[in-house]
């Protein structure tokens, strides 16, 4: 079960103007949608005593997405499920471009301009082979793993250059 379902909020780039309803509703579906999409994936797994269950982290809840996956993996590990996450870095999609304001080609060379690996560009692609590796038997012993799809952004720590704030004077 691949649990890839997501959403943003709306396309405020700053957490003085976020609202906290549109926070929350964003974690209702990125956060609770996944906590349900694997209960319930397991819920059919756990008689059958075999199943994977995969799920996208979002950048919102990336911070929680890696937890929840690895205690699951050690709940049902004993019933033969693997549980892992994959976790990318900025992909342009319609839901990236909408909720940055960038278009698809600048959202691109934004994502270039940070990131470790260079020259190439992550795309919806890439993410989605990551998924199907740790769904197939090449990764029949990859259990309780969240998958950074980022080219070694997360070990750079450079941060998103999205949030903008004016000059100070």
């Amino acid at each position: 079960m691949f649990n890839n379902a997501g959403i943003g909020g709306p396309p405020i780039l700053r957490i003085t103007d976020y609202d906290k309803n549109d926070f929350e509703s964003v974690l209702r579906v990125n956060v609770v949608g996944v906590f349900l999409g694997m209960k319930h994936a397991a819920r059919v797994m756990v008689p059958e005593r075999s199943g994977t269950i995969i799920s996208t982290a979002s950048v919102v809840s990336r911070i929680d997405a890696g937890t929840p996956h690895a205690n699951l993996a050690v709940e049902l590990g004993q019933f033969g499920i693997r549980v892992n996450c994959v976790s990318p870095y900025i992909v342009a999609t319609p839901l990236t471009t909408i909720n940055s304001g960038f278009d698809e080609d600048n959202l691109d060379k934004l994502s270039n301009s940070m990131a470790n690996l260079k020259g190439t560009t992550l795309k919806a692609d890439d993410v989605a082979n990551a998924a199907l590796f740790l769904a197939s038997d090449e990764a029949k012993y990859v259990s309780g793993q969240n998958l950074f799809i980022d080219g070694g952004a997360g070990i750079t720590n450079s941060g998103i250059k999205l949030f903008k704030y004016p000059k100070s004077s």
